[in-house]
């Protein structure tokens, strides 16, 4: 090839880079896909100003992406004028923002005309020891016994599946939600959808009441908290989520505090935390608790008290990521900017303490172990391949266990001397770490599927099997003996991700991220 050739050559290479800038058509080739067309939220977030918030640096979250989501970067197929121009594009108000209201919530419930609930479960297996497993290749549940790993059944779900399912006190019910708002109920005993309902438009997580009666929605759009009754899926309350000076936010998460009948959650764009109560005579709510500005962290709402009476603490920063204490008197917080965890006294309302957590720790998947004499929290972390361990006597930092990257999922159970630790992103994501709970080191990495991303453990309610993700389309579910650590079965799977045991989640199990 003659040096004009070469030239051509490089010049059709770049030509991608040097059409001029056409941000909406940019949008609909490059963003569409996961943030819709409307730019209202699809398995991304929507993009529109009401819901971008915090976030900062824009050109470069498109030229690079995101760490830790499935933001890819595009600063090899758009000009550093083509992301400029797209920035605007989707800073620019779009002609209407649907709302949606306790109304169109209601509209939008569907029950299932052939749903008929069974008065004991219509399987052998043990109820308490079903394990869901999340197949997003293709949009579906598989409905896993505990004992013999068979599939009970496979039902499909709403697009995109987000945040963990929540179960019912009893273990019966299951309720799933989409990152569109679809919320699904599901009868395990009956092996059948009870019914489906549009809680919000972008919606990131749900928790369920401690008594089972209502579901919390977190929602990016509109930036609500909707309740919803588990006995109908009717809404029964649309809280407008602001912060103390009036800016609208986005929930970042909520989450069930059981032992406080409440339910907790964390505004993405406003530095505050909630607390909801759950339940009339909620204890902070019922006890008055009232703080002054001046002094710290809470802003008391008069003697509001009662049935999802709302108490608001101040924090100096926003948090997008919780973990709690196992009596839910303690939450630890990080945003995915800082440097540093937080740990909030939810009984006094404030900031009791910091905790040097540097890498982006990903303390939803944290978990917690006694380890001589003292409870100990430990989280992976994002962007660096390190699992930090708390002492959560007095907060202080343990020790980092190196990995052999940035991991996603940390999982143990009671009966088990192991913690399991994915290395999610890099090279080494088809890695699993097995480290000892006590000497804190490495004894096994497994790698069932050697070049294929591998995450997300599981344990059976005895402990005695621990279930694994092949997070590929053409994936599966390998379950080892968790003493032996050997395979004993592995289940065909279409992208399985979380893996959520009915007894473990409604006990609470320590290993378990709740």
């Amino acid at each position: 090839m003659g040096q004009k050739e070469v030239l051509w050559a490089a010049a059709l290479a770049l030509a991608p880079l040097a059409v001029s800038a056409d941000p909406a058509a940019d949008y609909a080739e490059h963003c569409a896909s996961c943030h819709a067309e409307n730019r209202l939220g699809g398995t991304g977030p929507a993009l529109i100003p009401e819901t971008l918030g915090r976030v900062k640096g824009l050109e470069d979250v498109i030229a690079r992406g995101r760490p830790a989501t499935q933001m890819l970067g595009f600063e090899g197929e758009l000009s550093p004028e083509r992301i400029a121009a797209l920035v605007e594009f989707i800073k620019t108000p779009v002609a209407e923002v649907p709302a949606w209201t306790v109304a169109e919530i209601e509209a939008s419930r569907e029950m299932a005309p052939v749903y008929s609930p069974a008065a004991a479960p219509v399987f052998t297996a043990d109820p308490m020891n079903i394990t869901l497993v999340v197949e997003t290749g293709d949009q579906h549940i598989s409905v896993l016994d505990g004992d013999s790993f068979d599939v009970l059944d496979r039902f499909e779900t709403p697009y995109a599946v987000h945040g963990g399912p929540k179960f019912s006190p009893d273990g019966r019910y299951v309720f799933i939600m989409s990152r569109d708002g679809w919320v699904q109920k599901y009868d395990i005993w009956s092996l059948q959808e009870v019914g489906r309902v549009r809680a919000g438009l972008n919606s990131r997580n749900i928790a369920m009441s401690h008594d089972g009666q209502w579901l919390a929605v977190a929602n990016y759009l509109p930036q609500t908290l909707t309740i919803l009754s588990t006995a109908d899926l009717r809404p029964v309350k649309v809280i407008d989520v602001a912060a103390r000076d009036g800016t609208p936010s986005r929930v970042s998460a909520v989450y069930q505090a059981p032992q406080r009948k409440s339910f907790v959650l964390a505004l993405k764009d406003a530095p505050e935390i909630w607390e909801i109560a759950t339940d009339p005579e909620a204890g902070p709510f019922h006890e008055g608790l009232v703080h002054s500005h001046e002094k710290g962290m809470e802003e008391s709402f008069g003697a509001q008290r009662g049935l999802f009476a709302r108490r608001r603490i101040v924090t100096e920063e926003p948090l997008d990521d919780f973990f709690f204490d196992p009596d839910y008197r303690h939450l630890i917080g990080t945003n995915r900017e800082g440097n540093k965890g937080v740990v909030v006294n939810l009984d006094v309302g404030r900031e009791i303490a910091e905790l040097p957590l540097p890498g982006m720790p990903h303390l939803g998947s944290g978990i917690t172990w006694d380890r001589g004499g003292h409870k100990v929290m430990a989280t992976p972390h994002l962007n660096e391949g390190v699992l930090s361990v708390i002492d959560m006597d007095d907060w202080t930092l343990v020790r980092q266990v190196e990995t052999n990257g940035p991991g996603f999922f940390l999982r143990s159970h009671a009966t088990s001397p192991h913690v399991w630790a994915d290395v999610f992103f890099g090279p080494h994501k088809d890695e699993v770490h097995i480290i000892d709970k006590e000497t804190l080191e490495i004894v096994k990495t497994l790698n069932p599927a050697p070049g294929k991303t591998v995450a997300h453990t599981e344990f059976t309610r005895d402990g005695k099997h621990a279930l694994v993700s092949i997070w590929e389309d053409d994936g599966a579910v390998v379950v080892y003996d968790a003493k032996t650590l050997e395979e004993v079965r592995r289940l065909p799977m279409r992208k399985p991700s979380g893996k959520y045991n009915v007894w473990n989640k409604i006990t609470f199990e320590d290993g378990t991220s709740h």
